[in-house]
Protein backbone atom coordinates (compact mmCIF):
# COMPACT_ATOMS: atom_id res chain seq x y z
CA UNK A 1 0.00 0.00 0.00
CA UNK A 2 1.50 3.51 -0.63
CA UNK A 3 1.43 6.10 1.40
CA UNK A 4 -1.23 8.13 -0.70
CA UNK A 5 -3.46 5.08 -0.55
CA UNK A 6 -2.51 4.42 3.28
CA UNK A 7 -3.65 8.39 4.43
CA UNK A 8 -6.57 9.45 1.65
CA UNK A 9 -9.66 9.92 2.85
CA UNK A 10 -11.70 6.38 3.22
CA UNK A 11 -14.31 4.89 0.47
CA UNK A 12 -17.59 4.45 0.82
CA UNK A 13 -18.39 1.07 2.11
CA UNK A 14 -19.83 -1.74 -0.11
CA UNK A 15 -21.78 -3.31 3.12
CA UNK A 16 -24.83 -0.93 3.45
CA UNK A 17 -26.25 -0.74 7.52
CA UNK A 18 -29.65 -1.62 7.60
CA UNK A 19 -32.59 1.12 7.50
CA UNK A 20 -33.87 0.49 10.71
CA UNK A 21 -30.25 0.44 12.58
CA UNK A 22 -28.87 3.77 10.55
CA UNK A 23 -29.82 6.18 13.05
CA UNK A 24 -28.41 4.13 16.13
CA UNK A 25 -24.98 3.31 14.36
CA UNK A 26 -24.61 6.77 13.05
CA UNK A 27 -25.50 8.59 16.53
CA UNK A 28 -23.02 6.10 18.41
CA UNK A 29 -20.37 6.21 15.74
CA UNK A 30 -20.36 9.85 15.91
CA UNK A 31 -20.10 10.02 19.52
CA UNK A 32 -17.14 7.56 19.84
CA UNK A 33 -15.62 9.99 16.71
CA UNK A 34 -16.53 12.71 18.70
CA UNK A 35 -15.02 11.94 21.90
CA UNK A 36 -12.30 10.28 20.41
CA UNK A 37 -10.98 12.97 18.72
CA UNK A 38 -11.70 15.61 21.69
CA UNK A 39 -9.48 13.33 24.58
CA UNK A 40 -6.90 12.49 21.97
CA UNK A 41 -6.86 16.61 21.10
CA UNK A 42 -6.08 17.25 24.73
CA UNK A 43 -3.18 15.05 24.80
CA UNK A 44 -1.70 16.35 22.00
CA UNK A 45 -1.06 19.57 23.93
CA UNK A 46 0.72 18.01 26.81
CA UNK A 47 2.96 16.97 24.18
CA UNK A 48 2.91 20.85 23.42
CA UNK A 49 3.15 22.45 26.84
CA UNK A 50 5.83 19.92 27.98
CA UNK A 51 8.29 22.96 27.68
CA UNK A 52 5.84 25.69 29.38
CA UNK A 53 5.99 23.76 32.77
CA UNK A 54 9.84 23.34 32.68
CA UNK A 55 11.30 26.48 31.90
CA UNK A 56 11.36 27.86 35.41
CA UNK A 57 13.78 24.75 36.46
CA UNK A 58 15.75 24.86 33.48
CA UNK A 59 16.39 28.69 34.03
CA UNK A 60 17.30 28.10 37.35
CA UNK A 61 19.79 25.00 36.59
CA UNK A 62 21.91 27.53 34.67
CA UNK A 63 20.96 24.82 31.11
CA UNK A 64 19.15 27.46 29.44
CA UNK A 65 18.26 31.37 29.47
CA UNK A 66 14.60 33.24 29.03
CA UNK A 67 15.81 34.42 25.15
CA UNK A 68 16.88 30.51 24.01
CA UNK A 69 13.98 29.22 25.43
CA UNK A 70 11.89 31.59 24.09
CA UNK A 71 13.16 31.01 20.69
CA UNK A 72 12.99 27.23 21.20
CA UNK A 73 9.47 28.12 22.12
CA UNK A 74 8.86 30.06 18.55
CA UNK A 75 10.27 26.97 16.71
CA UNK A 76 7.54 25.18 17.19
CA UNK A 77 4.89 27.64 16.98
CA UNK A 78 6.46 28.71 13.63
CA UNK A 79 6.85 25.26 12.38
CA UNK A 80 3.53 24.91 13.46
CA UNK A 81 2.09 27.59 11.17
CA UNK A 82 2.96 26.68 8.72
CA UNK A 83 2.52 22.85 8.95
CA UNK A 84 -1.32 23.80 9.86
CA UNK A 85 -1.52 25.90 6.60
CA UNK A 86 -0.39 22.87 4.53
CA UNK A 87 -2.25 20.16 6.87
CA UNK A 88 -5.19 22.23 6.75
CA UNK A 89 -5.58 21.68 3.02
CA UNK A 90 -4.16 18.26 2.95
CA UNK A 91 -6.49 17.13 5.52
CA UNK A 92 -9.73 17.88 3.92
CA UNK A 93 -8.42 14.98 1.09
CA UNK A 94 -7.58 12.36 4.42
CA UNK A 95 -8.42 10.02 6.63
CA UNK A 96 -8.65 11.83 9.72
CA UNK A 97 -8.17 8.90 11.89
CA UNK A 98 -4.69 7.75 10.39
CA UNK A 99 -3.47 11.43 10.20
CA UNK A 100 -4.21 12.04 13.48
CA UNK A 101 -2.90 9.40 15.36
CA UNK A 102 0.49 9.50 12.70
CA UNK A 103 0.91 13.32 14.55
CA UNK A 104 0.68 12.46 17.93
CA UNK A 105 2.59 9.43 17.97
CA UNK A 106 5.57 11.31 16.78
CA UNK A 107 4.92 13.74 18.69
CA UNK A 108 5.22 11.72 21.92
CA UNK A 109 8.43 10.47 20.90
CA UNK A 110 9.75 13.97 20.52
CA UNK A 111 8.97 14.76 23.90
CA UNK A 112 11.13 11.04 24.72
CA UNK A 113 13.63 12.54 22.83
CA UNK A 114 13.81 15.82 24.86
CA UNK A 115 13.71 14.03 27.94
CA UNK A 116 16.87 11.53 26.90
CA UNK A 117 18.82 14.58 25.85
CA UNK A 118 17.99 16.60 29.28
CA UNK A 119 19.02 13.27 31.08
CA UNK A 120 22.56 13.24 29.09
CA UNK A 121 23.11 16.97 29.55
CA UNK A 122 23.61 15.87 33.65
CA UNK A 123 25.18 12.52 33.38
CA UNK A 124 27.24 12.90 30.14
CA UNK A 125 28.40 16.96 30.02
CA UNK A 126 27.02 17.80 27.09
CA UNK A 127 27.61 21.47 26.54
CA UNK A 128 24.54 23.89 26.79
CA UNK A 129 25.22 25.57 23.24
CA UNK A 130 24.56 22.19 21.96
CA UNK A 131 21.25 21.30 24.16
CA UNK A 132 20.20 24.45 22.99
CA UNK A 133 20.45 23.44 19.24
CA UNK A 134 18.85 19.91 19.66
CA UNK A 135 16.30 20.98 21.19
CA UNK A 136 15.50 24.35 18.55
CA UNK A 137 15.72 21.21 16.12
CA UNK A 138 13.49 18.59 17.87
CA UNK A 139 11.38 21.13 19.34
CA UNK A 140 10.04 22.67 15.85
CA UNK A 141 9.63 19.20 14.64
CA UNK A 142 7.07 18.72 17.29
CA UNK A 143 5.71 21.80 15.65
CA UNK A 144 5.34 20.51 12.37
CA UNK A 145 3.60 16.99 13.54
CA UNK A 146 1.47 18.85 16.28
CA UNK A 147 -0.34 20.42 13.52
CA UNK A 148 -1.35 17.13 12.55
CA UNK A 149 -3.69 17.30 15.49
CA UNK A 150 -7.01 20.58 14.71
CA UNK A 151 -7.52 20.02 11.03
CA UNK A 152 -8.65 16.39 11.40
CA UNK A 153 -10.32 16.84 14.58
CA UNK A 154 -12.47 20.01 13.55
CA UNK A 155 -12.67 18.16 9.47
CA UNK A 156 -14.56 15.30 11.50
CA UNK A 157 -17.28 18.14 12.80
CA UNK A 158 -18.17 18.70 9.07
CA UNK A 159 -18.37 14.84 8.19
CA UNK A 160 -20.07 13.84 11.03
CA UNK A 161 -22.41 16.68 12.30
CA UNK A 162 -25.06 18.99 10.77
CA UNK A 163 -24.66 22.65 10.69
CA UNK A 164 -27.39 23.19 13.72
CA UNK A 165 -25.00 21.20 15.91
CA UNK A 166 -21.83 22.30 15.01
CA UNK A 167 -21.53 25.92 17.32
CA UNK A 168 -22.15 23.65 20.30
CA UNK A 169 -19.78 20.34 19.58
CA UNK A 170 -16.82 22.76 18.19
CA UNK A 171 -17.15 24.48 21.76
CA UNK A 172 -17.11 21.37 23.12
CA UNK A 173 -13.90 20.51 21.21
CA UNK A 174 -12.16 23.70 21.42
CA UNK A 175 -11.48 23.33 25.43
CA UNK A 176 -9.36 20.27 24.43
CA UNK A 177 -6.22 22.50 24.61
CA UNK A 178 -7.22 23.86 27.97
CA UNK A 179 -8.12 20.41 28.94
CA UNK A 180 -4.29 19.59 27.83
CA UNK A 181 -3.05 22.85 29.56
CA UNK A 182 -4.77 21.70 33.07
CA UNK A 183 -3.12 17.95 32.63
CA UNK A 184 0.21 19.46 31.61
CA UNK A 185 0.59 22.02 34.69
CA UNK A 186 -1.00 20.23 37.18
CA UNK A 187 0.18 16.57 37.05
CA UNK A 188 3.21 17.24 34.67
CA UNK A 189 4.34 20.00 37.11
CA UNK A 190 3.91 17.47 39.86
CA UNK A 191 6.11 15.66 38.27
CA UNK A 192 8.58 17.89 37.73
CA UNK A 193 8.98 19.02 40.67
CA UNK A 194 9.18 15.18 42.56
CA UNK A 195 11.64 14.12 40.03
CA UNK A 196 13.00 17.16 37.60
CA UNK A 197 12.25 18.28 34.70
CA UNK A 198 13.64 15.74 32.07
CA UNK A 199 11.08 13.52 33.36
CA UNK A 200 8.41 16.50 32.25
CA UNK A 201 8.95 15.28 28.96
CA UNK A 202 9.67 11.86 29.51
CA UNK A 203 5.48 12.05 31.85
CA UNK A 204 4.25 14.02 28.55
CA UNK A 205 5.15 11.44 25.74
CA UNK A 206 3.65 8.62 27.74
CA UNK A 207 0.03 10.59 27.76
CA UNK A 208 0.62 11.21 23.86
CA UNK A 209 1.06 7.47 22.90
CA UNK A 210 -2.25 6.70 24.92
CA UNK A 211 -3.94 9.79 23.06
CA UNK A 212 -2.51 7.60 19.79
CA UNK A 213 -3.97 4.49 21.20
CA UNK A 214 -7.79 6.22 21.80
CA UNK A 215 -7.67 7.84 17.71
CA UNK A 216 -6.64 4.59 16.91
CA UNK A 217 -10.00 2.98 18.77
CA UNK A 218 -12.73 5.07 18.77
CA UNK A 219 -12.38 7.98 15.75
CA UNK A 220 -13.68 7.00 12.44
CA UNK A 221 -13.21 8.44 8.95
CA UNK A 222 -16.43 9.18 7.45
CA UNK A 223 -20.02 7.83 7.87
CA UNK A 224 -20.16 6.29 4.25
CA UNK A 225 -16.77 4.24 5.23
CA UNK A 226 -18.87 2.88 7.19
CA UNK A 227 -21.51 2.11 5.39
CA UNK A 228 -24.22 5.17 6.13
CA UNK A 229 -25.64 7.83 4.19
CA UNK A 230 -23.57 11.00 4.05
CA UNK A 231 -24.23 13.54 6.97
CA UNK A 232 -25.95 15.53 4.64
CA UNK A 233 -28.80 12.87 4.20
CA UNK A 234 -28.67 11.72 8.32
CA UNK A 235 -29.57 15.24 9.33
CA UNK A 236 -32.06 15.92 6.44
CA UNK A 237 -30.40 18.89 5.67
CA UNK A 238 -30.76 20.96 2.17
CA UNK A 239 -27.90 20.46 -0.35
CA UNK A 240 -26.32 23.49 -1.21
CA UNK A 241 -24.75 24.21 -4.61
CA UNK A 242 -21.13 24.05 -3.14
CA UNK A 243 -21.67 20.49 -2.31
CA UNK A 244 -20.84 19.48 -5.98
CA UNK A 245 -18.21 21.42 -6.28
CA UNK A 246 -14.43 20.13 -6.37
CA UNK A 247 -12.57 20.23 -3.19
CA UNK A 248 -9.95 22.51 -4.88
CA UNK A 249 -12.15 25.10 -6.26
CA UNK A 250 -13.75 25.24 -3.07
CA UNK A 251 -10.40 25.94 -1.15
CA UNK A 252 -9.23 28.20 -3.93
CA UNK A 253 -12.77 29.91 -3.10
CA UNK A 254 -11.80 30.39 0.79
CA UNK A 255 -8.26 31.65 -0.12
CA UNK A 256 -10.23 34.62 -1.75
CA UNK A 257 -12.84 35.37 0.93
CA UNK A 258 -11.70 38.65 3.10
CA UNK A 259 -13.60 37.37 5.93
CA UNK A 260 -11.47 34.43 6.26
CA UNK A 261 -8.07 37.01 6.56
CA UNK A 262 -9.47 39.52 8.86
CA UNK A 263 -10.47 36.54 11.25
CA UNK A 264 -7.08 35.30 10.39
CA UNK A 265 -5.53 38.33 11.49
CA UNK A 266 -7.75 39.12 14.43
CA UNK A 267 -6.67 35.18 15.55
CA UNK A 268 -3.41 36.05 15.74
CA UNK A 269 -4.12 38.54 18.36
CA UNK A 270 -5.71 36.56 20.43
CA UNK A 271 -2.98 33.74 20.12
CA UNK A 272 -0.32 36.15 21.43
CA UNK A 273 -2.29 36.56 24.66
CA UNK A 274 -3.44 33.49 25.22
CA UNK A 275 -0.09 32.18 24.26
CA UNK A 276 1.85 34.98 26.35
CA UNK A 277 -0.17 33.40 29.69
CA UNK A 278 0.09 29.51 28.59
CA UNK A 279 3.99 30.01 27.90
CA UNK A 280 5.34 32.51 30.35
CA UNK A 281 2.65 32.36 32.87
CA UNK A 282 4.64 29.95 35.12
CA UNK A 283 7.79 31.96 35.13
CA UNK A 284 6.03 35.50 35.44
CA UNK A 285 3.85 34.07 39.00
CA UNK A 286 7.54 32.83 39.89
CA UNK A 287 9.37 35.92 39.09
CA UNK A 288 7.74 38.47 39.38
CA UNK A 289 4.97 37.61 42.16
CA UNK A 290 7.57 35.05 44.12
CA UNK A 291 4.91 32.15 44.29
CA UNK A 292 7.01 28.43 44.36
CA UNK A 293 6.70 26.32 41.20
CA UNK A 294 4.28 24.31 42.85
CA UNK A 295 1.74 27.01 43.47
CA UNK A 296 2.67 28.74 39.90
CA UNK A 297 1.36 25.83 38.25
CA UNK A 298 -1.68 25.46 40.09
CA UNK A 299 -2.51 28.56 39.21
CA UNK A 300 -2.12 28.88 35.64
CA UNK A 301 -3.85 25.07 35.78
CA UNK A 302 -6.84 26.34 37.12
CA UNK A 303 -7.26 29.42 34.26
CA UNK A 304 -6.62 26.53 31.67
CA UNK A 305 -9.82 24.75 33.74
CA UNK A 306 -11.89 28.19 33.23
CA UNK A 307 -10.53 28.18 29.40
CA UNK A 308 -12.56 24.58 28.99
CA UNK A 309 -15.97 26.16 30.50
CA UNK A 310 -15.40 29.56 27.94
CA UNK A 311 -14.85 27.54 24.96
CA UNK A 312 -17.52 25.24 26.57
CA UNK A 313 -20.39 27.89 26.75
CA UNK A 314 -19.23 29.71 23.17
CA UNK A 315 -20.51 26.95 21.04
CA UNK A 316 -23.99 27.31 23.00
CA UNK A 317 -24.40 31.37 24.17
CA UNK A 318 -23.62 31.66 20.01
CA UNK A 319 -25.89 29.17 19.27
CA UNK A 320 -28.99 28.98 21.39
CA UNK A 321 -28.99 32.38 23.51
CA UNK A 322 -27.44 35.24 20.25
CA UNK A 323 -29.25 32.40 17.64
CA UNK A 324 -25.60 32.40 15.32
CA UNK A 325 -24.37 36.05 15.71
CA UNK A 326 -20.80 35.49 16.50
CA UNK A 327 -19.86 39.46 17.23
CA UNK A 328 -22.39 40.18 20.34
CA UNK A 329 -20.58 37.33 22.42
CA UNK A 330 -16.85 38.40 21.02
CA UNK A 331 -17.36 42.05 21.89
CA UNK A 332 -18.60 41.53 25.67
CA UNK A 333 -15.86 38.17 25.63
CA UNK A 334 -12.93 40.28 24.32
CA UNK A 335 -13.44 43.40 26.75
CA UNK A 336 -13.47 41.39 30.17
CA UNK A 337 -10.35 39.26 28.92
CA UNK A 338 -8.76 42.34 28.42
CA UNK A 339 -9.62 43.70 31.92
CA UNK A 340 -8.93 40.85 33.30
CA UNK A 341 -5.53 40.08 31.54
CA UNK A 342 -4.70 43.84 33.49
CA UNK A 343 -5.49 42.52 36.62
CA UNK A 344 -3.49 40.07 36.29
CA UNK A 345 -0.55 41.50 34.91
CA UNK A 346 -0.82 45.23 36.74
CA UNK A 347 -2.21 44.55 40.46
CA UNK A 348 -0.62 42.58 43.46
CA UNK A 349 -2.52 39.89 45.34
CA UNK A 350 -2.26 36.62 46.63
CA UNK A 351 -2.85 32.73 45.74
CA UNK A 352 -6.73 32.88 45.67
CA UNK A 353 -6.67 36.35 43.92
CA UNK A 354 -4.20 35.27 40.98
CA UNK A 355 -6.49 32.67 40.96
CA UNK A 356 -9.54 34.45 40.17
CA UNK A 357 -7.83 37.14 38.05
CA UNK A 358 -6.03 34.65 35.37
CA UNK A 359 -9.16 32.21 35.44
CA UNK A 360 -11.54 34.95 34.34
CA UNK A 361 -8.96 35.87 31.65
CA UNK A 362 -8.84 31.71 30.22
CA UNK A 363 -12.89 32.54 30.48
CA UNK A 364 -13.22 34.84 27.95
CA UNK A 365 -10.28 34.30 25.78
CA UNK A 366 -11.52 31.10 25.46
CA UNK A 367 -14.95 32.43 24.49
CA UNK A 368 -12.87 34.50 21.95
CA UNK A 369 -10.63 32.26 20.92
CA UNK A 370 -13.76 29.55 20.12
CA UNK A 371 -16.13 32.44 18.01
CA UNK A 372 -13.32 34.27 16.17
CA UNK A 373 -10.27 31.49 15.34
CA UNK A 374 -12.83 28.75 14.64
CA UNK A 375 -16.85 29.05 14.63
CA UNK A 376 -16.20 32.18 12.35
CA UNK A 377 -13.62 30.90 10.14
CA UNK A 378 -16.24 27.69 9.42
CA UNK A 379 -19.31 29.42 9.53
CA UNK A 380 -18.29 31.53 5.85
CA UNK A 381 -16.52 28.03 3.98
CA UNK A 382 -18.20 25.02 2.43
CA UNK A 383 -17.86 21.88 4.01
CA UNK A 384 -15.33 20.10 1.89
CA UNK A 385 -12.82 23.48 3.00
CA UNK A 386 -13.32 23.27 6.30
CA UNK A 387 -9.29 22.38 6.64
CA UNK A 388 -8.48 25.26 4.31
CA UNK A 389 -9.94 27.87 6.46
CA UNK A 390 -8.56 26.40 9.50
CA UNK A 391 -5.01 26.45 7.63
CA UNK A 392 -5.52 30.17 6.54
CA UNK A 393 -6.10 30.67 10.03
CA UNK A 394 -3.89 28.21 11.98
CA UNK A 395 -0.79 29.89 10.25
CA UNK A 396 -1.60 33.81 11.22
CA UNK A 397 -1.97 32.73 14.82
CA UNK A 398 0.81 30.40 15.26
CA UNK A 399 3.00 33.01 13.55
CA UNK A 400 1.96 35.55 15.82
CA UNK A 401 2.62 33.20 18.90
CA UNK A 402 6.23 32.42 17.85
CA UNK A 403 6.63 36.00 17.31
CA UNK A 404 5.07 36.63 20.89
CA UNK A 405 7.24 33.82 22.04
CA UNK A 406 10.41 35.77 20.91
CA UNK A 407 9.40 39.03 21.85
CA UNK A 408 8.59 38.06 25.43
CA UNK A 409 11.72 36.02 26.01
CA UNK A 410 14.08 39.03 24.75
CA UNK A 411 11.66 41.75 26.38
CA UNK A 412 11.68 39.33 29.63
CA UNK A 413 15.41 39.27 29.40
CA UNK A 414 16.39 42.50 28.37
CA UNK A 415 14.75 44.33 31.43
CA UNK A 416 16.51 42.13 34.02
CA UNK A 417 18.62 43.45 36.56
CA UNK A 418 21.67 41.01 37.23
CA UNK A 419 23.36 40.76 40.64
CA UNK A 420 26.38 42.26 41.94
CA UNK A 421 28.97 40.17 40.05
CA UNK A 422 31.69 37.75 42.51
CA UNK A 423 34.54 35.92 41.32
CA UNK A 424 33.13 32.34 43.08
CA UNK A 425 29.57 32.83 41.93
CA UNK A 426 28.09 30.39 38.98
CA UNK A 427 25.97 30.80 35.56
CA UNK A 428 23.57 28.95 38.00
CA UNK A 429 23.55 31.24 40.81
CA UNK A 430 23.52 34.27 38.74
CA UNK A 431 20.10 33.35 36.95
CA UNK A 432 18.96 32.45 40.17
CA UNK A 433 19.67 35.98 41.50
CA UNK A 434 18.50 37.99 38.50
CA UNK A 435 15.80 40.30 39.27
CA UNK A 436 12.87 40.59 36.40
CA UNK A 437 10.98 43.67 35.14
CA UNK A 438 7.53 42.29 33.40
CA UNK A 439 6.11 45.42 33.13
CA UNK A 440 7.52 46.11 29.17
CA UNK A 441 6.03 42.38 28.40
CA UNK A 442 3.05 42.99 30.41
CA UNK A 443 1.98 46.01 27.76
CA UNK A 444 2.85 44.45 24.66
CA UNK A 445 0.62 41.05 26.03
CA UNK A 446 -2.57 43.64 26.72
CA UNK A 447 -1.80 45.68 23.34
CA UNK A 448 -2.69 42.28 21.78
CA UNK A 449 -5.71 41.67 23.97
CA UNK A 450 -7.39 45.16 22.81
CA UNK A 451 -6.94 44.87 19.05
CA UNK A 452 -7.75 41.03 19.05
CA UNK A 453 -11.73 41.82 19.83
CA UNK A 454 -11.46 45.61 18.00
CA UNK A 455 -10.48 43.60 14.94
CA UNK A 456 -13.13 42.13 13.95
CA UNK A 457 -15.88 44.69 15.48
CA UNK A 458 -14.42 46.96 13.11
CA UNK A 459 -14.49 44.72 10.17
CA UNK A 460 -17.53 42.64 10.95
CA UNK A 461 -19.74 43.63 7.61
CA UNK A 462 -17.10 41.57 5.38
CA UNK A 463 -16.57 38.74 7.49
CA UNK A 464 -20.45 37.41 6.84
CA UNK A 465 -21.14 34.74 4.73
CA UNK A 466 -20.61 35.46 1.13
Amino acid sequence: MSLYSFYRISKPSSAKIPSGEVQSEYKSLRNRTFWGATVAYSLYYVCRMSLSVVKQPIIDDGVLTPGQLGIIGSALLFIYAVGKFMNGFIADYCNIRRFMATGLIVSALINLLMGASGLLYGTAGIASGLLFAVFAVVWGINGWVQSMGAPPGVINLSRWFPMSKRGTYYGIFSSSPYIGEFLSFIIVGVVVSAFGWEYGFIFSAIGGLVGAVIILVFVSDTPESKGLPSVQELSGEKPVKTDSLPTVQLQKMVLTHPGIWIIAVSSAFIYITKYAVAGWGVLFLQKAKMFSLESATQIIAFSAAFGVLGTVMAGWLSDTVFKGDRIKPAVLSGLLSFLSLGLFLLTEGGYILNIVYVSLFSLFIGVLYCIIAGLMAVDIVPRKATGAALGIVGISSYVAAGIQDIASGYLIEGFAVKPEMAPSMTDAEILAGTVYDFIPVSIFWLAAALVAFILPVSFWNRMKVR
